[in-house]
């Protein structure tokens, strides 16, 4: 099995993972390609990762190229959060990615304050940045649907220019179904990130 290649090149994406799926990995694995291709990473979350499994997704990166992962903290006030990131999105050298991972709160609707930031996130980051949203998902209700987890405020996402992206268990151990937009992809987690 081959380490999974994205190919990704600027996209704004709104990732729901069903819980303790693997979406920290995800970012991570994108964030260490990224790396690998001389860009910068800008990481943002209330929690940093796991140390044990950052070292995993970054052992094969040095200590000079792993420099160039970027590490803010969501604390205090969100709108604050989102101009320091803005700045450095903008004002740093070579941004190739910029990962929100758990955003906004992991149930309900995501408040109106919110979108209006991340559409801000959306709209002044530079083109050539890809951005990533990680957030929980919800099930649905409804019975529209078959898949284990939505994407919450789907629609005000897809509005505001995020492409829609899920993540949930496979049949059995690392076994994950990444939905990228209609498309699903098989997809086994391992230590080094994700392969297929």
């Amino acid at each position: 099995m081959e380490r999974f290649d994205f190919g990704l090149s600027g996209e704004r994406i709104h990732l729901a993972v069903e819980g303790s799926t693997g979406g920290t990995t995800l970012g991570l694995h994108l964030a260490a390609d990224t790396i690998s291709q001389g860009k910068r990473v800008l990481w943002a979350s209330v929690d940093m990762p796991d140390p044990a499994r950052f070292s995993q997704l970054f052992q094969h990166l040095s200590l000079v190229e792993s420099s160039r992962f970027h590490a803010m903290n969501f604390g205090g006030k969100f709108d604050r959060a989102i101009d320091a990131l803005l700045d450095a999105a903008v004002s740093l050298p070579s941004v190739g990615l910029i990962v929100m991972d758990d955003w906004c709160d992991s149930g309900g609707r995501i408040s109106a304050e919110r979108l209006h930031h991340i559409e801000r996130v959306a709209k002044e980051c530079p083109d050539t940045a890809t951005v990533l949203l990680i957030s929980k998902g919800s099930v649905d209700a409804s019975g529209a649907t078959d898949d284990p987890i939505i994407a919450r405020s789907a629609d005000a996402m897809d509005k505001k220019g995020y492409e829609i992206w899920r993540l949930w268990r496979g049949t059995n151990g690392g076994k994950r179904v990444l939905m990228r937009g209609d498309k699903a992809t098989d997809v086994v987690i391992e230590d080094s990130g994700f392969v297929a």
